[in-house]
């Protein structure tokens, strides 16, 4: 039976990696962007899918607690600003943001607990 890898609490080189996949996600859906209006480079739905990717492949690669949990948060967030922007749904800027706060605000708080407990770094 294989060994099931424990979720994380963020160190410095898991941050990195966050940011460096975030980078390159933006680049590349800023460069769509660049054709397809919806996805121009600094619109709320292009950060956070380029964050929300980020976050799915730090949640992956290192185990990251927050990332697991926000990572989702950041998709769905962006999906729906982008459906807001294709005016497919309507959407409230407001609620969407809140929810979003409140749910990474909820996955630090998770993280954090669970240091205090003793989690191991990647």
């Amino acid at each position: 039976m294989p060994k099931q890898a424990q979720v994380c609490c963020s160190s410095p080189a898991a941050m990195f990696y966050w940011f460096a996949a975030s980078l390159l996600a933006w680049g590349s859906l800023s460069f769509v962007g660049a054709y397809w209006h919806p996805l121009w480079a600094f619109s709320a739905q292009t950060i956070l899918l380029a964050i929300s990717i980020g976050c799915i492949a730090n949640g992956c690669k290192n185990r990251t607690l927050h990332c697991s949990l926000t990572g989702p948060v950041f998709l769905i967030a962006g999906i729906l600003f982008l459906l807001g922007n294709l005016k497919v749904v309507k959407v409230s800027s407001d609620v969407i943001w809140g929810l979003v706060a409140i749910g990474a605000g909820t996955a630090f708080a998770l993280e954090g607990r669970l240091a205090r407990k003793g989690c191991k770094l990647p």
